[in-house]
């Protein structure tokens, strides 16, 4: 079942609850589709009345905070060990080329990958346990960890929300062209960041493979 349409059949508190608690999940560095979850609760709201857009937007921001922050003190305990766990646990997502490239945003950005982490997907997994695997003094965390978790996902429910209730006059006008032309943008926006996180995975890997030792010459 599509995911919006299954959540059309659950009351608004658990709506409320489920964004808050997947976001959390994920943030903390479990791999789940806290945005999917997100933008299909925002645009329900833009076509139901039951769920309030200003409550959704704030459990969301709760569970990204919260799940950050969480993540951050796992990750300080646990430091690098819990990093080659993870990569035994889900290798897609915490391979050794994803790692190094989050860590290479970290070391080149600080505490503004924390910020703008949030706005991509492997780096919203990634930056609260990495950030305190690195030992990321936590007011500078934190403070990052706020003001992105307040624009992810407080303006993604905002703006989703309102892109519905425009969408919703234009369907009614242009039926199935506008909902394919919504599809579409959507499609390539997500082609899009795969192909850039693909392309910075494979030069992190050629560059992490040692050079082939030189031939030796006989005397």
């Amino acid at each position: 079942m599509h995911v919006q349409e299954w959540l059309e059949t659950v009351p608004a508190v658990a709506v409320y609850a489920l964004v808050g608690i997947v976001i959390g999940l994920e943030s903390l560095g479990i791999p789940l589709p806290g945005e999917i979850i997100l933008v299909s609760s925002a645009l329900l709201a833009s076509q139901h009345g039951d769920i309030d857009p200003v409550i959704l937007g704030a459990c969301a921001t709760a569970g990204a905070i919260i799940g950050d922050s969480i993540g951050y003190a796992i990750g300080r305990k646990g430091g690098r060990p819990l990093l080659a766990w993870l990569g035994g646990k889900f290798p897609r997502h915490f391979s050794e080329a994803h790692i190094a490239t989050a860590e290479r945003s970290f070391q080149k950005w600080g505490m503004w990958a924390v910020f703008f982490g949030r706005f991509v997907a492997l780096l919203r997994i990634f930056a609260g346990p990495l950030a305190g695997v690195l030992h990321m003094p936590y007011w500078k965390f934190l403070t990052a960890n706020v003001l992105g978790g307040i624009l992810w996902a407080g303006g993604t429910t905002a703006v989703i929300y309102y892109v519905g209730i425009v969408a919703e006059s234009w369907l009614k006008r242009f039926s199935w062209l506008g909902l394919v032309l919504a599809v579409l943008i959507g499609l390539t926006s997500m082609l899009v960041l795969k192909r850039k996180a693909k392309k910075t995975a494979a030069a992190t890997t050629a560059t992490a493979e040692p050079a082939p030792a030189p031939a030796t010459v006989g005397d």
